[in-house]
C-alpha cells in the first residue's frame, strides 16, 4: 500500500473527483486543486459519501495565474492533470477554451519538474484523435493518430485538448525529461455521476431523460466509463511501460441509439421520455439553428467511428466496461441525485 501524494488538479470535475476516490482506494494521498477554497468542503463531503478521505488535503490554483502551483506540487510523486474546460457548446472565441488548456498544461508542467515530480498524467482526449480526418476512411483509429488540425469541422474543444497534448509532449522533451510521461485519451464519458457538478457529458443525457430531443441522431462516437478512465489514470501513473505512453481510454464506438436504449431497458417508465428511435438528419439539421450542441454534430451525422485499442488494453492489462452498463449507471445516478 502506497503512501505517496498525487496532485489532482481540477478536482472537482466529473472525472477527476473518480480519479481521487480510486487513488485514496488504493491508499495514496491525494492533493486535489480548486480555483476557491470554498469549493474544497463540496468537494470532501461527496467523496467522503463515497469513500476514505483521510488522507485527501487541497490547494487552491487557478489554470490562467501561476499563483499556487508551486505549493500545490510540492513533495509530489506524481501528478494527474485533469483541470481543462469542457464544454457542451462550442464558445464564439476558441481562446476560451485553447489558453487555459495550453498555457494550462505548461503552468502544471513547470510547477512538477521543478518540484521533482516523477510522473506526470495529462487527461487529454478521444478528439486530440479522430477530429478532422476523411469521412471516407474505413481504418479504425489507435493510439497513433492525431487530430488533423488543418482538417475540416475541427471544434474549438477538439483543437484545445491536440495542441495541449502537443505542447505537453513538446515540454517534457525540450525540458521534462525527468518525468515520466503519458497522456488518458478518454471518449465520451458516461457512468456515475457523484454529485450536482456533472459536466458536459451529463447533461446531455439529462436532456435526453428530460426528453429534449424527439429522436436520436445518427451519430457515433467513443464512449468509456468514468470509473475506467479512473482506473487507466491511475495504471498510468504506476505503469512500467516507458514515458510517453498514449492510453486511449475506450470500450468501444457507439451510435447515439446504443447509449439510449440500454438505459431504457433498464429505466422503463423512469425514462419514457427517453428517444429511442433514428431522428433523419434533415431533422438535426433544423434543430441546430436554435441549439448550438446540436450545431457542433452536423459534420458528423452518418459517420462511424471505428477504435481500436488493443495497445491500451495490453498496456495496462484493462478490459472495459461496455455501454450497457455505463449508460444506465449515469442515468440511474442522475436520477437518484434528484437532477432530472
Amino acid at each position: 500500500m502506497t503512501t505517496s501524494t498525487i496532485l489532482v488538479t481540477g478536482v472537482s470535475g466529473f472525472i477527476a473527483k473518480h480519479c481521487a476516490l480510486e487513488l485514496l482506494a488504493k491508499g495514496y494521498r491525494v492533493r486535489g486543486t480548486v480555483r476557491s477554497a470554498a469549493k474544497a468542503d463540496a468537494v470532501r463531503k461527496t467523496l467522503a459519501a463515497h469513500g476514505d478521505v483521510a488522507k485527501l488535503e487541497f490547494a487552491v490554483a487557478d489554470l490562467l495565474s501561476d499563483d499556487g502551483w508551486a505549493d500545490a506540487a510540492t513533495n509530489v510523486h506524481g501528478v494527474l492533470h485533469l483541470a481543462s474546460p469542457f464544454p457542451l457548446a462550442q464558445p464564439k472565441d476558441a481562446d476560451e477554451l485553447i489558453r487555459p488548456a495550453v498555457d494550462g498544461t505548461l503552468r502544471v508542467l513547470r510547477a512538477a519538474t521543478a518540484a521533482g515530480a516523477k510522473r506526470f498524467v495529462q487527461t487529454s482526449s478521444s478528439v486530440a484523435i479522430v477530429h478532422g480526418h476523411a469521412h471516407a476512411r474505413t481504418a479504425p483509429f489507435t493510439e497513433a493518430d492525431w487530430t488533423n488540425l488543418d482538417g475540416p469541422h475541427v471544434t474549438a474543444y477538439a483543437r484545445s485538448k491536440t495542441l495541449a497534448e502537443r505542447a505537453a509532449r513538446d515540454f517534457v522533451a525540450a525540458e521534462g525529461r525527468s518525468l515520466h510521461f503519458s497522456s488518458v485519451n478518454p471518449g465520451f464519458v458516461l457512468g456515475p455521476v457523484l454529485d450536482a457538478d456533472i459536466g458536459s457529458s451529463a447533461d446531455l443525457i439529462v436532456s435526453c431523460l428530460r426528453g429534449k430531443y424527439p429522436g436520436c441522431p445518427r451519430l457515433s462516437f467513443a464512449v468509456v466509463d468514468v470509473r475506467d478512465v479512473a482506473k487507466a489514470h491511475r495504471l498510468a501513473l504506476e505503469t512500467s511501460e516507458p514515458s510517453g505512453g498514449r492510453y486511449l481510454a475506450v470500450s468501444g464506438a457507439a451510435w447515439f441509439k446504443d447509449m439510449m436504449l440500454p438505459i431504457k431497458a433498464r429505466l422503463g417508465d423512469r425514462a419514457k421520455k427517453l428517444p429511442s428511435r433514428d431522428l433523419p438528419n434533415l431533422a438535426i439539421k433544423f434543430i441546430a439553428l436554435f441549439d448550438p450542441a446540436a450545431r457542433t454534430i452536423i459534420p458528423d451525422l452518418g459517420v462511424e467511428m471505428r477504435i481500436d485499442n488493443t495497445a491500451t488494453r495490453k498496456a495496462l492489462g484493462m478490459e472495459f466496461i461496455g455501454i450497457e452498463e455505463s449508460a444506465p449507471a449515469m442515468a440511474e445516478s442522475l436520477l437518484r441525485l434528484g437532477l432530472v
